[in-house]
């Protein structure tokens, strides 16, 4: 069965540059076997119900500002796959999320930044879907435990956002992690190996620097989505971390 993770998609730039993270992204993807298509959630398209695209072809869309010009020359066209964004649909209303199909919802950067990286030939269907941050985590983990089963199938799952994403903290003129950072994704790799999932669920009281490190919930969701696609095995493994920016966690976990 292919493993689901958990990804940070860091900023647009790492399309232009090469460092530490994007060489594992590059590596590592040739371990996996080939997906039959690809299922992503990302932190950056946000809905109050769920949604699911349903494309024949995928756009990209360039949902920041700055950055050199090559990346708004950028493309990456995967298809979609109609037949398996109904089968989510009905997965999900299993367990009471009854979710719309939105065939004009094009790829945000937390999803075609790390695709881009890992699958450049842009030939593996591709489905994006919402997240809802105003459901607890533990509805989070559901949904990923409910989705679990198209893994079966060869489908990789991708949660896409940051455990540790807080643009106000950003100190772009340090090359080292900042201590608070660092505890609080120790103590998040400490529960996730326990699968301590309570533990994660309350992580806002129990963390060290939660606040910091998590300032909104969209980025986090993802992470816990990931999780709960894991849920039969309960086995958990950090593939990769490093830090930009002094803070800006760059980890993939596998579950």
């Amino acid at each position: 069965m292919i493993p689901s993770l958990f990804l940070a998609h860091g900023t647009p730039l790492l399309l232009t540059e090469e460092n530490p993270y994007t060489l594992f992204l590059e590596n590592y993807v040739q371990q996996l076997p080939r997906p039959s298509a690809i299922l992503i959630f990302s932190a950056h398209w946000e809905s109050g119900e769920q949604a699911v695209t349903a494309c024949r072809q995928n756009g990209i869309i360039y949902d920041f500002a700055g950055g050199p010009d090559e990346l708004y020359q950028m493309t990456y066209s995967a298809p979609g796959e109609i037949e398996l964004s109904d089968r989510i649909m009905t997965l999900l209303s299993k367990i009471g999320i009854y979710s719309v199909l939105d065939d004009t919802r094009k790829l945000d950067h937390g999803a075609w930044v790390p695709l881009k990286i890992m699958y450049p030939n842009a030939d593996i269907p591709v489905i994006a879907l919402s997240i809802n941050p105003e459901l607890p985590l533990s509805y989070q983990y559901e949904i990923g435990k409910t989705l679990a089963k198209l893994r079966e199938e060869d489908v990789l799952i991708i949660g896409s956002g940051g455990t540790s994403h807080n643009l106000e903290q950003f100190q772009y003129n340090i090359g080292v992690a900042e201590g608070w950072t660092v505890r609080f994704e120790e103590w998040l790799e400490d529960k996730v190996l326990k699968w301590d999932i309570e533990s994660l669920f309350n992580f806002k009281s129990l963390a060290p620097y939660a606040s910091l490190a998590v300032p909104t919930m969209e980025h986090f969701i993802p992470f816990i989505i990931a999780m709960g696609l894991g849920h039969q095995e309960k086995q958990a493994k950090l593939l990769h971390r490093s830090y930009q920016y002094g803070n800006l966690s760059l980890t993939a976990w596998r579950f």
